[in-house]
């Protein structure tokens, strides 16, 4: 049985590995039925398709993890995301911009494995640094 360290050891592991490009040791990680939410991306493939999609659109991207904490079989991670916008990403042309946004996954583990997660980033702040949202009129931050 799996303590809630080591699910938080399997979990930063996965951010480290994945966010490096090292998806092969994603096969060690994730449980062979492990699937994102709210993606819907199932297995090492799902996973290596979504980060994938990230790197291709951030030179650089790199994953930082600010805050970790577990309790029986879940993990929550809250995450610093950085990289250079020099890829399309969800229809907008590279900015050549510096960016930094947030995340946080509640991660359930399952016999030392990742089972399943859900993840949640600021798309909204990352659309507006990428020059695809408008600021806030006003100037008044959402």
């Amino acid at each position: 049985m799996s303590t809630s360290k080591d699910n938080q050891s399997a979990v930063r592991a996965c951010f480290e590995n994945a966010s490096a490009g090292r998806f092969d040791a994603l096969h060690e990680i994730l449980s062979p039925d492990y699937v994102l939410h709210p993606d819907e991306a199932r297995g090492v493939d799902g996973l290596t398709a979504v980060v994938q999609g990230y790197r291709d659109a951030f030179s650089g991207l790199n994953v930082t993890v600010e805050h970790q904490f577990g309790v029986d079989d879940y993990v929550a991670t809250r995450t610093t995301i950085r990289g250079r916008h020099d890829g399309e990403l969800m229809g907008t042309p590279p900015s050549g911009r510096d960016v930094e946004f947030a995340g946080l996954t509640i991660s359930r583990c399952q016999d030392g494995k990742i089972a399943e997660e859900w993840e949640l980033i600021d798309t909204v702040g990352l659309l507006r640094q990428i020059g695809a949202l408008p600021e806030p009129a006003g100037g008044v931050p959402a």
